[in-house]
Order: C-alpha cells, then sequence, then structure tokens
C-alpha cells in the first residue's frame, strides 16, 4: 500500500487575540464561507490527501451548522481537542492510529490559515513526503529585526542570517510526530509547534519554500488581507484553489 496523507487541523481555540465578534476566529466568515472551511478545502484539495481530522473543543457550537461533507473516499473526522495546540494535534493522532499507518504522513495545518495555495502543497508534499524527519512550509526572514527590552524600546539587532518564519501545514510520518509528542509532553516541555516537538527528539526537520501569502489569521486586520489574496486567487485562476 502506498503512503497516505491525512490532514490533522487543531481548532479547539477560541482565538482570545482576534478581539471582537461572537465566534472564534476559524469560523469567522471570510467572503464567502468560514475560514476553516477554507483550509480544509485547501488541504482536502489535493489529491494525495486521504481524509481529514479536525480536533475541536468538546463543547464547540459552531461545527455541526458548517454541514461540510466530503465523499466516503475523503472523510472528515471530529475528535475532541485539549487546551494545548499539542494536546489536540496528539488527540488526532490518537484517532489516526486506528485508521492509518504509522508510516502514513500527516499534515498540521492551522485552521486559520486559509490561502494555502495549491502550488505549495504540492511542493510541499513532493518534497517532504519522504523525509525521515519531516518537513514544514516555512519562508527566509527578510526584514531586519529588533529584540525589546521590556519597555518598548530596542535591546538589540537580530541577526536574520539563516533564520526562517516557520508556517503550515507541518508535514510528519504518523508515527514519528506522535513519539516526538509524547517525549515532549512527559517531559512537561512546551511547544509551539510540531517541528519543535520533532527537533526536541533529535529530529532536523526539512525547511520547503512557502509563499507569504499563506498568512495566519491572527487580527481583525488579517481578515481583510486574506480576502484579498483569496480574492486574487479566484481572479488569477478562474475559481477557488480548493474544491468548494
Amino acid at each position: 500500500m502506498s503512503v497516505r496523507f491525512w490532514a490533522v487541523i487543531p481548532a479547539a481555540g477560541v482565538g482570545r487575540r482576534m478581539g471582537g465578534g461572537d465566534r472564534p476566529k476559524q469560523y469567522r466568515q471570510l467572503l464567502d464561507r468560514p475560514v476553516i472551511a477554507w483550509a480544509l478545502e485547501r488541504l482536502l484539495g489535493h489529491p494525495r490527501v486521504a481524509g481529514a481530522v479536525v480536533a475541536l473543543a468538546a463543547d464547540d457550537p459552531y461545527w455541526e451548522a458548517l454541514r461540510i461533507q466530503r465523499g466516503a473516499d475523503q472523510p472528515i473526522h471530529r475528535v475532541d481537542g485539549g487546551a494545548e495546540r499539542h494536546d489536540s494535534v496528539r488527540a488526532a493522532l490518537a484517532y489516526l492510529a486506528a485508521v492509518a499507518d504509522g508510516d502514513d504522513r500527516v499534515l498540521v495545518h492551522d485552521a486559520v490559515r486559509p490561502c494555502l495555495s495549491a502550488a505549495e502543497l504540492d511542493r510541499l508534499i513532493t518534497e517532504g513526503g519522504e523525509a525521515a524527519d519531516g518537513a514544514l512550509l516555512a519562508t527566509p526572514v527578510r526584514d531586519t529585526l529588533k529584540r525589546s527590552d521590556g519597555a518598548e524600546r530596542v535591546a538589540e539587532t537580530v541577526p536574520r542570517e539563516g533564520l526562517w518564519q516557520a508556517q503550515t501545514p507541518q508535514l510528519f510520518p504518523l508515527g514519528r510526530l506522535a513519539e516526538a509528542l509524547d517525549a515532549a509532553l512527559a517531559a512537561g516541555a512546551g511547544v509551539t509547534d510540531e517541528a519543535q516537538a520533532v527537533e526536541r527528539h533529535g529530529g532536523r526537520p526539512r525547511l520547503v519554500t512557502g509563499e507569504p501569502s499563506n498568512l495566519k489569521i491572527t487580527h481583525q486586520a488579517d481578515l481583510e488581507l486574506a480576502a484579498a489574496v483569496l480574492a486574487a486567487q479566484r481572479a488569477a485562476t478562474g475559481r477557488d484553489e480548493g474544491p468548494a
């Protein structure tokens, strides 16, 4: 059996930094659908993605109303997430352990990155799909970086050479990522993304060049920027990059 790819979307958070609105940012409306629907469609639009697992808050009142449906050959499963991102990802991996092989790959993607292009997803799968330590989309840091002294003054300029800004999806062998997350949790180590867990476990994930347009919605202004990106993508292709 060939290696399959499974989408994992941790979406149990409430997005307090966003402010305003009556619902978490992954459920805010973006053009003609919620943000999380865009994220799912971009992943499931790739022919090698076998299905998705979405980790949600146990009391999430919004998901069922979306009625996002796929065919039986590309199912979307729901699991209860946890208080932290790594808890939600680990819950999704536990579910997949019963339906996938340990050598299958998972694509962990932020629920609030709706602008992932087909080209960069395909590049990640092509260039990183066979990497034993996994791979992630990232972009080289281009701007000058300043470190604050804690009082909104510059303490120092940080060299940007060799620095990359991590994005998602982040792609790993299912078993490799599960082991790395378990080791981090057992050590009480906080990890901010999956690549950091694999790094702690001795891995060196591959960096695959992403696109600046693959933005993460954190603030209200990001919604407006994402809408502009999606509209430009539609104009360029005559369609959405993922299936409706």
